[in-house]
């Protein structure tokens, strides 16, 4: 007679031992525009040794949700490299090891307070010196690169299934194969049974709408959005850790943090509806606190010659030099009560973007117009190579000094060219008659509805030209995306301010941006002066 025997035993088993690069060194920005230098945790892992601590190993930087310890934490030429083990039989470990198991955390993520940062060109901010307070196992890291590179089966080190065969019996009796096959299946299945039943939870989970992976290019800039407007509401007070990591900061952190790109994209829109000059100047983005572009100052050096003559030199020829842009800082604040702030109801995104783009859009406005270039951009009616042409009377524009203006202008600029005069002005311009008493300007659009042009070419408000009166400049004419440049430098700062309208129930946001703006090509642009000649 043959006897088989099942048994199961608990054996130490390396289940749940987890490894992984926590945070690369170097490479491209991750998705929250940082870039991790060597070395940047030598300090905060040698205080940590000192104190005999780790950084705590969470599940999604939550707090609460402490799923194992780590054993080792150090810097190698690749970054930072992590092994711990996860505390299983807790709930919290148990599901961030189902989890990774089911391919559901891939990732990690570190929790950290900059000690030292350099911001570098394109908005990127170089992490010199950190004190790590925590690594997370999370289903989206920051660093793509950070990643599980491993973490140990309970399969692999867990239940062993052990045979004992004794012999009492010279001529044993054929086993039954298929009892035998039966046994065994049951006591497997038995065994897996809590990981089956925790695996088939995670599955669920997973299925869940909005739990599957996406390719949507806005979701890397969601977390961003969602930070910056619990700043609004509340300020980092009342943030999560992580979400004030998510937080964007600029050179000088006590100037406020840089909004989100689609808060600034916000703010662009509705600007334009103040300043017109910048929807019919050329924009553009620099980093620098000043732009420089060539300039041409000569005329060309073109001439007609014989086979064997010998070429001109004239000292009059094709020159460069340089047309300077300053950028100049532009501030703003706006009050918004507490009640406000609290009512989730109340798109405050929305709603401070749109009264940041008013402030700004006229101070931008004027500026682009009359500003004089001290503390403010150079405006094209104080730019003084811009040529005029008189209007042919004292004190009024006549019909033929519009003609005059209009064939002042090179043919080159005239396709795009625009007419730019405020709303006293176009009422007098409206009012030309013929003889006969007919209006000069045509004023019916497409489905009749009503559109000014003066021969041919639009016309655009520009409310802070001046009035008709003798000697003005009310009326300009050209091709403003070819003669008119601005420049807006990068990063949008807002400061949350608590205290000082705390005791009307306001709080105080400010706002800086920084724009640089001036005449590009004098020649693209002519003005209409009052006066007899």
């Amino acid at each position: 007679m043959e006897r088989l025997d099942l048994e199961f035993k608990a054996v130490p088993s390396a289940a749940g031992l987890i490894e992984g690069l926590a945070s690369p060194f170097g490479g491209a920005p991750d998705r929250v525009r940082d870039i991790v230098a060597p070395g940047a945790f030598t300090r905060s892992l040698a205080e940590h040794k000192a104190r005999g601590t780790m950084p705590a190993m969470l599940l999604s930087h939550d707090p609460a949700a402490v799923v194992g310890a780590w054993d080792r934490v150090e810097e190698t030429p690749r970054g930072l490299t992590v092994a711990g083990r996860l505390t299983l039989g807790t709930t919290a470990g148990d599901d961030a090891y189902a989890l990774a198991r089911a391919k559901a955390l891939t990732g990690l993520s570190i929790g950290f307070r900059t000690i030292k940062a350099t911001r570098l060109p394109g908005d990127i901010r170089r992490l010199d010196e950190v004190d790590l307070l925590e690594i997370s196992l999370v289903s989206v890291p920051a660093a793509p690169a950070a990643t599980i590179t491993s973490i140990k089966s309970a399969l692999a080190a867990g239940a062993v299934i052990h045979q004992e065969n004794t012999m009492d019996d010279e001529n044993p009796a054929v086993p039954d194969l298929a009892a035998l096959e039966t046994k065994m299946t049951t006591a497997i299945t038995a065994a897996l049974a809590p990981f089956s039943d925790r695996l088939g939870k995670v599955e669920t989970a997973l299925r869940r709408p909005g739990t599957a992976a996406t390719t949507d290019t806005t979701a890397t800039t969601a977390p961003e959005r969602k930070a910056f407007e619990a700043y609004l509401r509340g300020g980092t007070a009342g943030m999560e850790f992580t979400e004030v990591k998510t937080l964007r900061t600029g050179d000088d952190t006590s100037a406020g943090y840089l909004a989100p790109p689609e808060f600034v994209s916000e703010i662009g829109k509705n600007i334009v509806l103040w300043s017109p000059v910048r929807q019919l100047a050329t924009v553009r983005n620099t980093a620098r606190g000043s732009v420089e572009l060539p300039k041409r100052i000569g005329r060309p050096t073109a001439t007609w010659v014989e086979e064997l003559e010998d070429r001109e030199d004239t000292e009059t020829g094709s020159r460069y030099g340089k047309s300077a842009y300053e950028v100049k800082e532009l501030t703003a604040y706006v009050d918004v009560a507490f009640s406000t702030l609290e009512d989730a109801a109340v798109d405050i995104f929305a709603e401070l973007a749109a009264d940041l783009a008013e402030e700004f859009g006229q101070a931008e406005g004027e500026a682009f117009v009359t500003g004089n270039g001290v503390k403010r951009p150079m405006g094209f009616m104080s730019d003084t190579s811009i040529p005029t042409v008189a209007s042919g009377d004292a004190a009024k524009i006549t019909a033929d000094a519009l003609i005059d203006l209009f064939h002042a202008l090179p043919s080159p600029y005239r396709t795009n060219a625009v007419w730019g005069m405020n709303s006293t002005t176009l009422g007098a311009v409206r009012k030309l008659k013929t003889s006969t008493g007919d209006y000069l300007l045509s004023m019916t659009g497409l489905a009749g509805s009503p559109v000014t042009t003066i021969l041919g070419r639009p016309v655009v408000e520009l409310p802070d030209l001046p009035d008709i009166a003798a000697g003005a400049v009310p009326l300009v004419f050209g091709d403003f995306a070819q003669g008119y440049r601005v420049f807006d430098r990068v990063g949008f700062s807002l400061l949350r301010d608590d205290l000082t309208q705390r005791t009307k129930g306001k709080c105080r946001f400010h706002a800086r941006k920084r724009v640089a703006g001036g005449v590009r090509k004098s020649e693209a642009l002519r003005k209409l002066r009052i006066a007899a000649n």
